[in-house]
C-alpha cells in the first residue's frame, strides 16, 4: 500500500469544522487503499496569540529562546489531539504524536532548529495497525530532550521530512490557496497558477519570499525526491505539483517571480582589507544565528573596503548588537537600512536562454525604480530596490515577461437602438 503524507496548515484546520473538514479528507485517502499521514499546524492564528503574549510578559523584550520554543510547540500539540478525536468521531482509527513521540531530534538552535534524524518504526508500526497517525508539525526535540521549533513554515519541513523517513509515495500541501502562482495573487491580480515546477524553480522562490513552502522544505523534497503536491483545503481540484527538472520546463526563460519585502541592508564601510576579516565577520554572524544574504565587497584605493549584506527584518536587532561590537574592534563604521526589498524573477530557462536580465533591467527602468544592489545564480535574478517601489517592481517584472493570465473580462453591454418608425 503506498503512502500519502497530508499536511494541513493553520487556516485549514482553524475551528472545529475545518478539522472535521480535514479529517474527513484523510479518511477518504485511506478507503481508496493508501496509508495516512497527517502534519498539522496550530489553529488559526495560534502561534501568532502566543507571540504576543510572549513579548508581553517580557515587557517587549527578546524572550530566552528555549522558553520560546517551549512555548510555541503547544499549538500544534493542541491540534493533533483534537484531530485525532474528530478522525475516531467519524470512524476512523487514529493517533496522535508529538515530534518527541517520534524521535524527531533536531540540534540546538531554538527557533531555527534542523531535522538530524527520525524515528520512522514507530510511525510504521501504527500505519500496520491501519491506523491515521497525526504528527506535530513545526517542531522537534534535542538530544537532551530541550523543545525545539523549525521556523515560521517549519511545518512544511516536517511533512517532507516525515515523507523521507518513512519512504511516503507523495506529499500533500493543504493550504488556503490552490497552488503555487507566477507569483503573489494578492499583489498581482493577474498571476497565473502553474501547473508543474522544478525543484530548483521552488527552491528559489521560496529563498526569495514566496510563503507557499518553506526553502528547507524543498531542500528535503529534491534530496529525497519526494514529490509534493501544493493544493487547496477547500476543494478537490488538482493544485502546483514540484517534481524534477524536466526538458520542457526549459523552454520557458522564467517561470515566475517573487518578492521580499522585509529586508535589511548592513553595510561595513573602511573595513581593513586582509585575508581574514571577512571570515571573522561572517563567523560571528554565523554563531548568532543570524541568516545574511547577498554579500557584496567593493575594495577602495586606501586599503580598505566596503562589505554589505542583507537580512532578514527579524534578525536585524541580534545582527545589530554583532555588527556593532565588530564595528568597535575594527574600527571601521557602520550603517543600517531597514526600508529594503528584493525582486526576483526564477527559472530553469535562464541557463539557455539570453537576454533576460536586460528585458529585468528595462522594465524596470521603465518603472523610474532604481536598482541599489543585484545578485545572479544560474536560474534566478535579484534586484534590491526600496521598500516603498517592492510592489511596483514586482508587477513590472511580472508584465514584462508575461508570465500572468488574462484578467476576468466583463461583457460590454449591448448599446439598446431605437427603430426608426417607417
Amino acid at each position: 500500500m503506498s503512502i500519502v503524507v497530508m499536511k494541513f496548515g493553520g487556516t485549514s484546520v482553524a475551528d472545529a469544522d475545518n478539522i472535521r473538514a480535514a479529517a474527513r479528507r484523510a479518511i477518504r485517502t485511506q478507503n481508496k487503499g493508501h496509508r495516512v499521514v497527517m502534519v498539522v499546524s496550530a489553529m488559526g492564528k495560534t502561534t501568532d496569540k502566543l507571540e504576543a503574549l510572549a513579548y508581553e510578559v517580557s515587557r517587549g523584550k527578546q524572550p530566552p529562546k528555549r522558553e520560546w520554543d517551549q512555548l510555541m510547540v503547544t499549538g500544534e500539540q493542541v491540534t493533533i489531539s483534537l484531530m485525532a478525536m474528530a478522525l475516531e468521531g467519524l470512524g476512523a482509527s487514529a493517533i496522535s504524536f508529538t515530534a518527541a513521540q517520534i524521535g524527531m531530534v533536531t540540534d540546538e538552535r531554538h527557533t531555527k532548529a534542523r531535522i538530524k534524524r527520525i524515528a520512522a518504526d514507530r510511525i510504521h508500526e501504527q500505519l500496520d495497525a491501519g491506523k491515521i497517525v497525526i504528527i506535530a508539525g513545526f517542531q522537534g526535540v534535542t538530544e537532551a530532550g530541550h523543545a525545539t521549533t523549525l521556523g515560521r513554515g517549519g511545518s512544511n519541513v516536517t511533512l517532507v521530512a516525515i515523507a523521507a523517513a518513512i519512504d511516503a509515495d507523495v506529499c500533500e500541501n493543504y493550504t488556503d490557496v490552490d497552488g503555487v502562482y507566477t507569483t503573489d495573487p494578492r499583489l498581482v491580480p493577474t498571476a497565473r497558477k502553474i501547473k508543474t515546477i522544478s525543484y530548483d524553480e521552488m527552491l528559489e522562490l521560496a529563498s526569495l519570499g514566496a510563503n507557499v513552502l518553506h526553502n528547507r522544505a524543498v531542500e528535503f523534497a529534491k534530496k529525497y525526491n519526494v514529490p509534493i503536491h501544493v493544493r487547496s483545503s477547500l476543494n478537490n481540484r488538482k493544485g502546483t505539483m514540484i517534481v524534477p527538472k524536466t526538458e520542457s520546463m526549459e523552454r520557458i526563460a522564467v517561470s515566475g517571480a517573487a518578492l521580499k519585502d522585509k529586508i535589511a541592508r548592513i553595510s561595513l564601510k573602511r573595513v581593513p582589507d586582509r585575508p581574514g576579516v571577512a571570515a571573522r565577520i561572517f563567523h560571528k554572524m554565523a554563531t548568532h544565528n543570524v541568516v545574511v544574504d547577498d554579500i557584496i565587497q567593493t575594495i577602495s584605493p586606501h586599503k580598505t573596503a566596503v562589505i554589505a549584506f542583507t537580512v532578514d527584518l527579524v534578525d536585524l536587532p541580534e545582527a545589530r548588537n554583532v555588527c556593532d561590537d565588530l564595528a568597535r574592534s575594527l574600527k571601521c563604521q557602520v550603517m543600517y537600512e531597514d526600508h529594503m526589498a528584493k525582486v526576483s524573477v526564477v527559472g530553469v530557462g535562464m541557463r539557455i536562454h539570453t537576454g533576460v536580465a536586460e528585458r529585468m533591467f528595462a522594465a524596470l527602468a521603465k518603472a523610474k525604480i532604481n536598482i541599489e544592489n543585484i545578485t545572479t545564480s544560474e536560474i534566478k535574478i535579484s534586484c534590491l530596490v526600496n521598500q516603498s517601489q517592492g510592489v511596483k517592481a514586482l508587477r513590472a517584472v511580472h508584465d514584462v515577461f508575461e508570465l500572468g493570465g488574462k484578467r476576468r473580462a466583463t461583457k460590454p453591454k449591448k448599446k439598446k437602438t431605437r427603430r426608426k418608425k417607417k
